[in-house]
């Protein structure tokens, strides 16, 4: 099953904020899905997102990995000994969940719709 690493979500004060400087700093385009969350473009597969919401932002950066198959994988998760944080959910996109690995890390995967 393939998987990569497409996305670092961070919880900030004001996404647009964030993402403006990335875009100053860095010359990052950027994509905004509301007032509180934002997309910074890496790349045509990576980015970097600002979440605005503090009831949904996460407490620390959040790694996302795309993968093939939610399902197969919180199989996979749960038998080596990892735990399911954020039941899945679909976004704009995709679907995906949260999950912590026994070191204690909290970490995404999704699946493209």
């Amino acid at each position: 099953m393939a998987t990569r690493l497409t996305m670092i979500e961070f919880p900030s004060n004001d996404a647009n904020a964030s993402a403006q400087f990335f875009k100053d700093a860095f010359t990052l385009e950027h994509l905004a899905y509301g007032p509180q969350y934002t997309d910074v473009q890496l790349g045509a597969e990576q980015t970097l997102g600002f979440q605005g919401d503090a009831g949904e932002a996460p407490a620390a950066p959040l790694v996302v990995l795309e993968v093939d198959d939610l399902t197969t994988v919180r199989a996979d998760i749960e038998a080596a000994g990892g735990t399911i944080t954020v039941e899945p959910f679909d976004f704009p996109g995709g679907r995906r969940m949260h999950f912590q690995e026994p070191g204690g890390n909290e970490l995404a995967v999704w699946v493209r719709a």
